[in-house]
């Protein structure tokens, strides 16, 4: 690339100018002001970064959250289906053993009878 005075070292002023007591303290000032208004922005910067960092890890926190409030859901549902299942075999589990005691009485009186009849024709 050609060096151009516009780009060259040698094309810069060297002048320098002189300020008066209170003007130069108001520069000072103002690049003090400014020096901390940049950190400060870099500080709000970072804390937003931080922010929405946050922010993020919350919303995943509570998609997590409702994706395990759905999962318990289901799974009290099938509890409640099984302990609907397990009563109504209860129930005819019940209903089964009540008919079977009745047909082990009957059973029962059916061999007496049936020995009081045999032992009174045995005895004619």
């Amino acid at each position: 690339m050609m060096s151009w005075n516009s780009f060259s070292q040698t094309a810069t002023d060297s002048t320098q100018i002189q300020l008066i007591k209170p003007i130069a303290r108001l520069v000072i000032k103002d690049l003090i002001q400014f020096d901390g208004l940049s950190k400060e922005m870099q500080t709000m910067q970072t804390i937003l970064t931080e922010t929405n960092n946050k922010l993020l890890t919350q919303g995943t926190l509570v998609t997590n959250l409702k994706t395990q409030v759905e999962n318990y859901q289901k799974i009290i549902d099938k509890q409640e289906t099984q302990l609907d299942t397990s009563e109504e075999l209860s129930d005819q589990l019940q209903k089964e053993l009540k008919r079977q005691a009745r047909t082990q009485k009957l059973y029962k009186v059916g061999s007496i009878v049936g020995a009081a009849a045999l032992g009174l024709l045995i005895v004619k």
